[in-house]
């Protein structure tokens, strides 16, 4: 998978099993304190006083998001959500050949803009493709389901 304009991977690796440990404990932590606006005390090697960071609602969902994966093992990237992507790293968080992709584009199924002769269409736009695609597949799944029930 290529990575999107302006994204780091973590690393350069999957998280390690200390990674893995860490994310998940300071995930149980900022999960105790998520009602409200917490703030965090920590301690910096050269400061002498530690350190008070309030974390808005917002914020703690992002992070315990983004922990929750490391936590379990996968790989993150983080996409700034007005970021312009190439096609080739829009079909890839739709995990979709880029031709397809394309194919997509040339049907409006999302607006996307010419940089010179390539298009390029924000992260924000693929985005909600992505989620408007995934609740019509649940809606049919949904729809399979029900016929089924007949069935049994």
């Amino acid at each position: 998978m290529t990575l999107p304009a302006h994204s780091e991977p973590f690393g350069g690796r999957l998280p390690s099993a200390d990674d893995r440990l860490i994310a998940n404990q300071l995930r149980q932590i900022l999960a105790t304190h998520k009602a409200g606006d917490a703030t965090l005390r920590l301690q910096v090697a050269e400061e002498r006083q530690p350190v008070e960071i309030t974390l808005t609602p917002a914020m703690s969902d992002l992070l315990l998001d983004v922990l929750r994966h490391v936590g379990s093992g996968h790989a993150v990237t983080l996409v700034p959500i007005q970021e312009l992507l190439t096609t080739q790293q829009a079909a890839d968080l739709l995990n979709v050949s880029r031709p397809y992709f394309i194919k997509l584009l040339e049907q409006n199924a999302m607006p996307h803009s010419l940089v010179g002769r390539h298009r390029r269409v924000r992260a924000e736009d693929v985005f909600a493709f992505k989620a408007k695609r995934d609740a019509e597949r649940g809606r049919a799944l949904d729809t399979l389901i029900a016929g089924d029930a007949d069935l049994i």
